[in-house]
């Protein structure tokens, strides 16, 4: 899950346009953060967005792949952004914004851990 610089500092900046984020590698690629939110990854110098069943059919019908770090079988609930989506500034903010909410949504149905 390597990704190289070039494209993690291009993604921050162009995510950054709309909204601050905050980019954390971990295990090889790089979560990224918004409004406390982990709503998208880079990994193989690919962006991917969370999703969920409301979302997931913009990402296939474009043919994009979900995230999948541990073969076939496993994928996770992260879809890859087209590339002309991620150098347009318009579009990206849309796409952006839905994986914030799910990220959110996901957040808020995660039952709470205790001490």
């Amino acid at each position: 899950m390597a990704y190289s610089k070039g494209y993690r500092d291009f993604v921050v900046e162009q995510l950054g346009r709309i909204a601050p984020v905050t980019a954390r590698s971990m295990f090889g690629g790089v979560g990224l953060y918004a409004q406390g939110l982990f709503f998208a990854l880079i990994a193989e110098d690919r962006l991917y967005f969370k999703v969920d069943d409301t979302t997931r059919r913009d990402f296939e019908r474009l043919g994009m792949e979900p995230f999948r770090p541990f073969g076939e079988e496993n994928a996770m609930g992260y879809y890859e952004v087209p590339g002309d989506v991620l150098e347009d500034v318009a579009q990206l903010e849309t796409w952006m914004r839905k994986a914030i909410d799910v990220a959110g949504k996901a957040k808020q149905r995660k039952p709470k851990r205790s001490r």
